[in-house]
């Protein structure tokens, strides 16, 4: 891959807009410093897009949508197969720049790029995907067809903890479905999404069809409001996906907002310790806990449960966060100062609270990067439900320990919270983990795996405030969610079938 945009960045210190198939330099005077997560290095500027370039930018999606929407399916997938190649040849170069931006180690780079990857993979069925349903004399002489079309120009507003996969959940998807995209990339880390950006021009793609703009709540309130764009997909907190729902479809457009989370992991009295203590350590502090499906709390079922504390304060306490090439790291910093001041602030008034702070990483240092945002692992024990550590979404490497004394206590305090994006269980019965599957109020369910992000085929089906809107992300549903249903129903009486020289059809 030519590295010329990011050459490009370092040189003049400006992250370009991509609108109209060409990179462009903005000619804001507003910016937006990008940092280095583990030294504040200064990487470059973010523009805040103008209202002129964001209209240019709808107008010429708009454009391209008429002519891509016409491409049929089986020529649109030549094109995504193409970019999933080089998104594969290309990966290891995408992932070093993503680390460098977002701090994450090297391994969990890779991993952002590949689970993005895998979602182009999906979009290169869309040939399958775009197909309709016929049904043949629905009435005498009456035949039914549906067919699936795309709706038009669609936006992406995506989040800072994942800047290859989540994109990638978006527009590959809407692009192969015969759609036109804007995305809006998170201001803490754009650089990856530009990589993206080139590698989706050398695969031939025509102008147009993906634009990417830069900014703040001003542009992601602009892409709400503009009567051009028919969906909004977004990633990120509760309070802006509330927002972004209730803009998005005020406006009357489709919204699919996918929001924070708690997720808790059960575990009860059978399961394999050795296997529960090694599934919290990955899960609870993989990429720094910035992660929706992060597990952040750990409920031990019963009395038997209750020296496992001690082997799960152990495990925690023996990894370390690092800088994105210490490849003994367990994880990264956090994104930025002020991420890494509120998991402070959490972790003190947790204390102050009165939940037992057996691991407190709020001083955490790493050798070499005094300014790093580093929190080092975290492990609350007795914490109960009226604690703002249980109610709010930490947003870091910390661990809650609540202890119950039955599976239906476990299932009622799972359900009683107010998200509901994922959850586990572990467990060597059968019949407990189909009770926990059936009874809780979650959108994705684990039996003994932490973390139950769906395979790009299924959809990412989190629930209640997790997510706003009907259709999830990837899978059918997303096909679902950027394609319309055109119903045809037709008759053709047989007085109507033409006779005369060549006309030796006979109907009996």
């Amino acid at each position: 891959m030519s590295d010329k945009q990011i050459e490009r960045i370092r040189s003049n210190g400006k992250v370009p807009l991509f609108i109209d198939g060409e990179f462009v330099d903005s000619s804001t005077g507003d910016w937006i410093e990008l940092n280095n997560p583990a030294t504040q290095e200064v990487l470059a500027q973010v523009p805040v897009a103008t209202d002129d370039e964001m209209r240019r930018a709808v107008e010429s999606a708009k454009a391209a949508f008429v002519e891509w929407r016409e491409v049929p399916a089986v020529e649109r997938v030549r094109y995504m197969l193409k970019y999933q190649t080089l998104l594969k040849d290309n990966q290891e170069a995408v992932a070093k720049v993503l680390a460098e931006e977002t701090g994450k180690t090297f391994a969990d780079a890779m991993g952002d790029v590949w689970r993005g990857i895998e979602v182009v993979e999906h979009a290169c069925g869309t040939t399958t995907h775009m197909m309709g349903e016929t049904t043949e004399n629905v009435a005498r002489g009456i035949d039914t067809h549906s067919y699936v079309h795309p709706i038009g120009v669609c936006a992406g507003i995506t989040p800072f903890n994942f800047p290859a996969m989540i994109p990638l959940w978006m527009y590959p998807l809407a692009i192969a479905c015969g759609n036109a995209f804007i995305l809006k990339p998170s201001e803490q880390d754009p650089l990856t999404p530009t990589l993206l950006t080139e590698l989706f021009v050398a695969a031939g793609f025509p102008k147009g069809l993906l634009q990417v703009i830069h900014g703040d709540k001003r542009q992601v309130d602009f892409l709400l409001d503009h009567p051009d764009i028919k969906a909004v997909s977004f990633v990120g907190s509760v309070p802006v996906a509330e927002h972004v729902y209730r803009r998005g479809t005020q406006n009357l457009k489709r919204v699919q907002a996918m929001a924070g989370a708690k997720n808790h992991m059960v575990v009860m009295p059978d399961a394999n310790r050795e296997q529960v203590v090694s599934a919290l350590v990955g899960s609870s502090c993989g990429a720094a806990g910035q992660r929706c499906m992060a597990i952040s709390v750990v409920v031990l079922v019963g009395e038997a449960t209750r020296d496992w504390v001690d082997d799960i304060k152990t495990a925690l306490a023996d990894i370390r966060p690092g800088a994105p090439g210490d490849d003994g790291a367990a994880y990264g910093p956090l994104i930025n100062r002020k991420s890494r001041d509120r998991v402070r602030d959490i972790i003190k008034g947790a204390a102050a609270e009165g939940a037992d702070v057996l691991l407190d990483g709020s001083d955490c240092t790493v050798e070499g990067y005094p300014d790093g945002n580093w929190i080092g692992p975290t492990l609350f024990d007795n914490v109960t439900v009226d604690m703002a550590v249980y109610s709010e979404e930490i947003f870091g490497p910390a661990l809650c320990v609540m202890h119950v004394d039955t599976l239906e206590q476990a299932i009622a305090l799972v359900n009683a919270s107010e998200y509901g994006n994922g959850t586990s269980i572990f467990t060597k019965s059968g019949a407990a983990a189909r009770k926990y599957q059936h009874e809780t109020e979650v959108g994705q369910v684990g039996i003994n795996l932490p973390i139950p992000v769906p395979a790009p085929y299924f959809s990412f089906t989190g629930s209640k405030r997790s997510f706003f809107g009907d259709l999830h992300a990837y899978g059918k549903q997303a096909v679902r969610f950027y394609t319309e249903t055109k119903t045809v129903i037709s008759r053709w009486p047989e007085d109507d079938v033409p006779d005369g020289p060549n006309m030796t059809i006979e109907m009996k």
